[in-house]
């Protein structure tokens, strides 16, 4: 049998394991967590768990083993899509919240991938394989907002070229903890994988790559503050750890943030408000933008009724 093998290390007791598996792979869900548990495919401290309840303790090794498909065929599905955009080259989407971008371990349903490939049947960019049709970049699951979608090669190799040389223009909206004194500022941090925790990120001088981040005050509320970013790069999860590099972490954000939080929301409140880039056929400047959802902006307005 073929295995993906995972290795985590407890740093915070009294989660249960189930939970801190599903917040710290990307990809699972928690059902398939689970499923994985009682399958007998989770080890703690070297021993096969029963309980998906099981509490963790500090200092705990946890080690999955995730049997590899086969086969992995991708099904187009009829899911609903928020398009902003589209022509012959290019598809602009909005993604919500919760939603995969493109299928992976133990989430093979359900993603923009399978929402694309039926509305656009086989007019997708191949460049990226069977698993990622079409898709240019990529957002986390929690993270709202704004992709690109190459619906042919020549699309794709452009919006890509455009990509590396940090041409596209992409800015998020983001609710973080703690007061930012500073109106704006520049983040400028190599990133790569956490050595501690090969499944996060981090600030590291090892096997890292350039990150730079422009974050911007848009509206302070004590304990947080609502930020504009704008990338030059775009590393795995940029923002959300250059923000906590810098002491504010994004709210929501169980993997670089606070487990406890007065504002109990699933999932980081991060949106991709803004994209621009120049259209791989015309060469003419195009930008759009979407609204905040409606989860980030409800707790938007309880703070400033609080204020």
């Amino acid at each position: 049998m073929n295995e993906v093998r995972y290795n985590l290390i407890v740093e915070e007791a009294g989660e249960r394991i189930d939970l801190f598996i599903a917040n710290n792979l990307e990809g699972p869900s928690r059902s398939f967590v689970q499923k994985l548990i009682a399958d007998g495919f989770v080890l703690l401290n070297g021993e096969k768990i029963s309980s998906k309840k099981e509490k963790l303790k500090e200092g705990d090794e946890i080690e999955i083993l995730i049997p590899e498909p086969e086969e992995l065929k991708i099904e187009p599905e009829d899911i609903p899509l928020d398009i902003v955009y589209e022509d012959e080259d290019v598809l602009v989407v909005n993604k919500p919240r919760g939603m995969v971008v493109h299928p992976a371990v133990g989430n093979y349903q359900g993603t923009l991938v399978n929402a694309i490939m039926y509305h656009c049947k086989d007019r997708l960019s191949s460049i990226n394989g069977v698993i990622r049709p079409g898709i240019v970049h990529r957002i986390d699951k929690d993270t709202s907002g704004l992709l690109m979608i190459a619906k042919n090669d020549m699309a794709h190799e452009s919006l890509s070229a455009q990509l590396k040389e940090h041409s596209i223009t992409r800015t998020y909206v983001a609710l973080v903890h703690n007061n930012i004194t500073s109106d704006k500022g520049v983040i400028s941090e190599p990133i790569g994988r956490d050595p501690k925790n090969r499944l996060r990120m981090a600030v590291t001088s090892v096997g890292s790559k350039p990150a730079v981040t422009h974050y911007e005050v848009l509206e302070r509320f004590g304990q947080y503050t609502l930020v504009k970013c704008n990338l030059e790069t775009g590393r795995t999860h940029q923002i959300r750890v250059h923000m906590a590099y810098i002491k504010h972490p994004l709210v929501g954000d169980l993997v670089y943030g606070p487990k406890k939080s007065k504002i109990n929301v699933e999932g980081q409140l991060l949106h991709a408000k803004v994209i621009g880039f120049k259209h791989p056929r015309t060469g003419e400047y195009m930008e759009f933008s979407s609204e905040i959802p409606e989860v980030f902006s409800q707790v938007l307005d309880r703070l400033r009724k609080e204020k």
